[in-house]
């Protein structure tokens, strides 16, 4: 595999042109690596098996056992993939975008590679690279963060550590700036929005 190219794409204005030309790697089945509203994300079209393949291979884990997030835009993407009553939904319309992710109940129009999986985990990350990529993409982002436990913080908050360690491994690093040392909030909706990571965000406000 050839080296990764290195995207500098500004957090507040994103150059659009730089956008499109990481959504064009998103939708040729490459993996990117790129910021949000926490860790940088390692992530590909959700719809791709193959670049899905490849994200798993370089976390090392397995599709059917991997706890992946779905990267969306808005609320709307939100009901494509997860089924959600009136309740939540008003519960993560306040609390969305926003630093968490949100574990719902799936449904059928998730992809095949989840396998048995019967939840997925939605995200909708307060950062205008992150929701930019997905709109232009049309359909949400499998994702999962760039930071193993035991690593060192800077390789998943350091634009240019990331680029360095991941460049013979993905096909792009977007450069946002740099990243939030912390995990999202993980919230378990299907067991009364139980939290299962305590992280950046602090969802008893939106209760």
């Amino acid at each position: 595999m050839s080296n990764a190219i290195l995207l500098q794409i500004h957090p507040d204005t994103p150059q659009q042109r730089k956008i499109l030309e990481a959504v064009e790697i998103l939708r040729n089945g490459g993996v990117i690596i790129y910021p949000t509203d926490t860790i940088y994300g390692l992530g590909c079209d959700i719809h791709n098996a193959r670049a899905v393949e490849r994200v798993c291979l370089i976390k090392g884990i397995k599709p059917d056992k991997a706890n992946l997030s779905f990267i969306c835009s808005d609320l709307t993407h939100i009901s494509d993939y997860a089924k959600i009553d009136t309740p939540t939904y008003k519960v993560m319309k306040k609390a969305l975008p926003g630093p968490f992710t949100f574990v719902l109940d799936a449904n059928s129009r998730v992809p095949k590679y989840a396998g048995t999986k019967k939840t997925v985990g939605i995200r909708v990350p307060d950062n205008k690279i992150a929701l930019q990529l997905v709109k232009e993409l049309g359909n949400p982002i499998l994702s999962t963060s760039v930071r193993d436990d035991d690593e060192v913080l800077e390789y998943s908050t350091d634009p240019d550590l990331i680029f360095e360690k991941y460049r013979n491994l993905v096909d792009a690093v977007i450069d946002g700036g740099p990243g939030n040392n912390v995990a999202s909030t993980v919230v378990d909706v299907t067991n009364n929005f139980e939290v299962l990571r305590e992280g950046a965000g602090d969802i008893e406000q939106f209760l």
